[in-house]
């Protein structure tokens, strides 16, 4: 470059037009099928509930069809769009999209974890939103705020550090609370070690827990039908069972790097509105599967809307 020449700038595409537009839910195009099971299931009835109490917070994404500039793709709101329409709406304001890829929408965010969730309760409680209208806006009975208010009672400050980004189900702090906060600790790691937040899982942890690492220690365990013998025969396997797992996380964290691979190549596969449209006319049973191995929140057993 000779002095006194200015660079020029690199020029940065746009990912969305300037303003929103408001569109008839009836015109929109969806890219996928949404499951028969859907409008039955927690997370449909929460969306309905938010959008019926506070409106829609996050307008859906669409993009206009290259071959009919008229017609709107859904790149991101599906469930969202639903709901609308069950709720009687017939318009909605939309972001549009400069590009029909779907890659990216709900793909890369962090699920709200059971302890994040805990931490915007308390936030909107003490900043005088009441308990019922948090209840109304997640379609959960007020007993229910109460108890996500107190979900960390009792639970020591680094087993919160360990599962605060964690997909861990309230009840289990309810079994973690039984323990001491150094076992507490430990059960946290075993629990994110083998990538099992399960109640069931945190109550086999429970059940081998030795009687001096719990709260009530003078108290001795009772599960019915399970007797002393086998109780400590519990905990050692347990103890044998926390050693399996370390030992194999080396090999698991290659092959889980591979499924996680091939996971994200076929939702950016179906990301590409082309694609899904070619899928759709001559291979439908492959779009079906590969829909739902995309959809997959991971690629072992653990969409926004």
């Amino acid at each position: 470059m000779k002095r006194g020449e200015r660079t020029q700038p690199k020029v940065v595409s746009v990912a969305f037009e300037q303003n929103c537009v408001t569109l008839e839910i009836a015109g929109l195009l969806p890219l996928k099928t949404l499951p028969l099971t859907l409008k039955s299931s927690q997370k449909y009835r929460q969306i309905a509930a938010s959008i019926r109490e506070i409106g829609l917070v996050e307008p859906p994404v669409v993009a206009r069809d290259p071959s009919q500039p008229s017609v709107y793709l859904i790149l991101d709101g599906h469930v969202r769009i639903e709901a609308l329409k069950d709720l009687g709406v017939t318009c909605v304001e939309c972001l549009v999209a400069t590009d029909d890829e779907a890659f990216t929408y709900n793909k890369r965010i962090s699920r709200l974890s059971a302890v994040q969730e805990h931490k915007m309760i308390r936030r909107a409680i003490d900043r005088g939103v009441s308990e019922e209208k948090i209840a109304k806006a997640l379609d959960i009975n007020p007993q229910s705020v109460r108890r996500k208010v107190r979900m960390l009672n009792g639970i020591c400050d680094e087993t919160v550090s360990v599962l605060k980004d964690k997909p861990c189900p309230s009840a289990v702090f309810d079994i973690l609370r039984k323990m001491k906060s150094l076992r507490q600790l430990e059960a946290a790691e075993l629990l994110v070690n083998a990538n099992n937040y399960g109640v069931a899982y945190a109550s086999a942890i429970l059940a081998g827990t030795p009687q001096s690492q719990l709260v009530e220690g003078a108290k001795p365990k009772r599960i019915i039908g399970v007797t002393p013998e086998a109780m400590a025969r519990m905990e050692r396997e347990l103890a044998r069972l926390q050693e399996g797992i370390t030992s194999i996380q080396e090999s698991y964290g290659k092959d889980h790097l591979h499924l996680t691979v091939v996971k994200g190549y076929l939702a950016r596969l179906l990301g590409n509105a082309r694609v899904v449209r070619y899928l759709m006319l001559n291979r439908p049973e492959f779009l079906k599967e590969f829909q739902a191995i995309a959809d997959l929140d991971s690629t072992l057993p653990t969409e926004a809307a």
